[in-house]
């Protein structure tokens, strides 16, 4: 993954075709985000979205074509919250912390 920033005006990358356009004042506009405007670190962020969802989604695709859906509707439904009441415990979290005697789990 690499954006690539020419002449202080112009992002492109190596993996996708969007881009960024400085429009002036640290301001950014990004082919796929029509009417926004975003920060420099903004329009590096939206460029790495664009440099990875197309792998993203051709895996969620193989495992949605399992399930005889799509890769968008496999998506959508896995967001949402689930209609099943969540009767399990709640998740135990750990916390690593060094102690006298190395790292332990509190």
């Amino acid at each position: 993954m690499a954006v690539h920033v020419i002449a202080s005006s112009l992002m492109t990358s190596d993996l996708t075709a969007h881009r960024a356009r400085s429009v002036g004042h640290g301001s950014w506009v990004v082919s796929y985000l029509p009417g926004r405007t975003l920060t420099c670190a903004q329009a590096v962020a939206a460029l790495r979205v664009a440099e990875v969802v197309p792998t993203l989604l051709d895996l969620v695709g193989e495992l949605a074509d399992e399930v005889g859906l799509t890769a968008l509707e496999a998506v959508g439904m896995a967001v949402r919250q689930s209609s099943w009441p969540d009767d399990r415990p709640a998740p135990t979290r750990h916390r690593w912390t060094a102690g006298a005697h190395g790292a332990g789990v509190s």
